[in-house]
């Protein structure tokens, strides 16, 4: 099934970027574009899309404005010049705040998370019979086309290889196109912490500290010159 996308935005030049980045994704598809917030409003009473590309400032009403009078809004990724409304944005649920002009490379990163929050919404349906609300905490991962439940308490670490991801739980290893930086938005920081560059380990699963090393599961892993005091403040506190 498609991924069904509306670029609303009053710059056609901002438009096309867009248009030509999507083309990149087999599985999304381009359903319309809108100037501006009325012609959008009327598209989304006779048309279903599953993401909008939205700008902030347009004629008639600002994409944030838009965005509030929506009832049930699908995903939503802002598209904008502007930095200083990304907190405000986020408070409204967005899947993703990009500043134009963005790269490829930039917009890659939106796309995984829109692959991801679609992910999570269609296994929460097809679920929902057999959920509970002590359904213990996950997070999905894309692996071989397929989104795959993690429980977080299976998690040892979390290794980065470039442009991919290592997530090794005991009895699995799954790799990911991502990046740590944005696995570690996904984490709670009470229970992940960064160690090094390459690491982020579950301070759980932590069973030696020796010197700038720590053993998680069988494996050793080296602390990073920068993370040091912070991370072993922060094991040695926890396990105190």
């Amino acid at each position: 099934m498609n991924i069904k996308c509306l670029i609303i935005d009053d710059e056609p030049l901002a438009i096309n970027v867009i248009k030509n980045f999507l083309e990149n994704f087999d599985q999304f598809e381009l359903s319309g574009t809108c100037p501006d917030a009325v012609e959008a409003f009327n598209y989304l009473s006779k048309n279903e899309v599953d993401v909008i590309f939205l700008d902030i400032n347009m004629p008639k009403m600002s994409g944030l404005d838009f965005l509030k009078s929506l009832a049930k809004p699908p995903l939503v990724v802002i598209t904008t010049a502007y930095r200083e409304f990304a907190v405000e944005s986020f408070e409204l649920d967005v899947v993703d705040y990009i500043v134009k002009p963005f790269s490829l490379q930039r917009f890659m990163k939106t796309i995984n998370r829109i692959e991801q929050r679609l992910g999570e919404k269609k296994v929460s349906k097809t679920d929902s019979i057999i959920a509970t609300e002590h359904e213990r905490a996950h997070v999905f991962f894309k692996v071989d086309k397929k989104m795959v439940k993690v429980y977080l308490d299976e998690i040892l670490y979390i290794e980065s290889l470039k442009d991919y991801i290592r997530i090794k739980t005991y009895d699995e290893s799954l790799i990911n196109h991502n990046n740590l930086v944005s696995v570690a938005e996904l984490l709670p920081p009470d229970e992940f912490v960064r160690i090094h560059r390459s690491y982020i380990i579950a301070i759980k699963k932590v069973k030696v500290i020796d010197g700038n090393q720590v053993e998680v599961g069988d494996k050793l892993l080296p602390i990073g010159r920068n993370y040091q005091k912070d991370v072993k403040d922060m094991l040695l506190g926890f396990s105190s």
